[in-house]
C-alpha cells in the first residue's frame, strides 16, 4: 500500500485512551471557534433515522459531545453505556468518502458515530459491523457538509483507527491509544521509531568515553520530544506522556491525570494562527469513564472539571438530553 500526504487546512485536535481501575477515553477539539457544543445523552429509545441503512428504534444509550442539528445529535465523540467511545479528528486531504453502494451497508459520515455505538458493545463488535460497511459521501444538509474526518474507536481493553481513503476504508489496530490528524496513521505509528531512544529516566553519557558529560537538568530523558503544535509532533507527545504516566487508583486523581496527559498538547490563543487575528484554541477537552458512563470535561475559559454522568438520567426515553458546557471559569477564592 502507498501513503499519501495530501494538502489540506487541518483542524488540530488530539484523542487518547487511559487504563487504571476503570478505563478511559477522551479528546481535545481545538478549533478557532464552537459551533454550539453541547453534552448530549441520547437515550435508548431515541429513533436514529438513516439516509442508507435501516433506522434503529431501540439502542444502547450514547453520551457525548454534540452539536443538535434538527433534533439530530451531530456527535464529535461519545460513548456508549456498553463502554465503547469513538472520536472523529480532522483528517483533511486524505480522507475520501464514496458514494452509497448497494452491495454495502452505506452510512453517511454524520452517521458513523451514533451507527456504531447504537449497535456494539465492544471492539470485536466493531470490526465486525465494519467488514462490510463503507463511510459514504452524504451530506447532513448543505449548510453542513460532510467533514472530512479519521476516528479512533475503544473500549476498556483495546482501541482501532478507521480511516476511509481513496484505496477504501483500512482498519488498524492502535496499540499507542492515541490518534491526531495527517498524516494516515501507519505513517504517525513509523514516526515513533524516529524517538526510541526517548525515556523519562536521566540519560547516560553514550556520546564518548573519552568525553566528560553530565545531564545537568532534570528531564534530559525526554530530550528531543517534540514541542510545537503540528499533529505529527502531538501523536508523539501525547503518546510519550500518555504510556509513561502514573496515577493513583481514586476516581478524581486518574480523571485529573487523563487531563494532564491531552493538558501536554493543549492549545493557547496566539500560539496558532488561522486567519489575520484568529486563532486556533482548545476549545474544549473531555474525558469519558467508558465503565461508569460518565462525561468529564473542561473549555478554554473553565478548567473546572465538570461531568455528567448518563445513569442519573432517564436512559429509557425518546428525547435528546443536553446540557450546555459551563463554559464561565470557575475560581474558588480561599479568603
Amino acid at each position: 500500500m502507498i501513503y499519501y500526504i495530501k494538502k489540506g487546512v487541518d483542524i488540530m485536535c488530539t484523542a487518547a485512551t487511559y487504563k487504571a481501575d476503570d478505563a478511559y477515553f477522551g479528546r481535545t477539539l481545538d478549533y478557532e471557534f464552537s459551533y454550539g457544543d453541547e453534552i448530549t445523552i441520547t437515550p435508548r429509545n431515541y429513533k436514529f433515522h438513516f439516509r442508507h441503512t435501516e433506522d434503529i428504534e431501540s439502542h444502547y444509550a450514547i453520551i457525548g459531545m454534540a452539536h443538535i442539528a434538527e433534533n439530530y445529535p451531530l456527535y464529535y465523540d461519545a460513548i456508549n453505556e456498553m463502554g465503547v467511545g469513538i472520536a472523529g479528528l480532522n483528517f483533511v486531504g486524505n480522507a475520501f468518502y464514496p458514494e452509497p453502494n448497494e452491495n454495502k451497508i452505506s452510512v453517511a459520515q454524520f452517521e458513523f458515530i451514533p451507527w456504531v455505538l447504537s449497535l456494539c458493545k465492544n471492539i470485536e463488535e466493531v470490526k465486525e459491523l465494519l467488514k462490510n460497511a463503507e463511510i459514504v459521501c452524504t451530506p447532513f444538509s448543505e449548510k453542513l457538509p460532510g467533514a472530512q474526518l479519521h476516528w479512533i474507536i475503544a473500549d476498556k481493553n483495546s482501541s482501532i483507527v478507521v480511516e476511509s481513503t481513496a484505496d477504501g476504508m483500512h482498519i488498524y489496530d492502535n496499540p499507542v491509544g492515541v490518534l491526531t490528524n495527517n498524516p494516515p496513521f501507519p505513517i504517525q505509528m513509523f514516526n515513533l521509531n524516529n524517538y526510541i531512544n526517548l525515556s523519562p529516566k536521566q540519560p547516560e553519557n553514550k556520546f564518548s568515553e573519552n568525553i566528560d558529560l553530565n545531564a545537568y537538568s532534570r528531564g534530559m530523558g525526554a530530550m528531543g520530544l517534540p514541542g510545537d503544535l503540528s499533529s505529527a509532533s502531538r501523536f508523539i507527545r501525547v503518546a510519550f506522556v500518555k504510556l509513561n504516566s502514573k496515577s493513583g487508583k481514586d476516581e478524581n486523581e486518574t480523571v485529573s491525570q487523563f487531563f494532564h496527559i491531552l493538558g501536554s498538547v493543549d492549545q493557547q490563543r496566539g500560539c496558532c494562527e488561522v486567519a489575520d487575528g484568529k486563532y486556533e484554541i482548545t476549545i474544549y477537552t473531555s474525558c469519558c469513564n467508558l465503565d461508569k458512563g460518565i462525561y468529564y470535561y473542561t473549555t478554554y475559559s473553565n478548567h473546572q472539571i465538570t461531568a455528567v454522568d448518563m445513569h442519573n438520567e432517564d436512559l429509557e426515553k425518546s428525547e435528546l438530553i443536553s446540557y450546555e458546557p459551563i463554559a464561565t471559569q470557575q475560581i474558588m477564592r480561599q479568603n
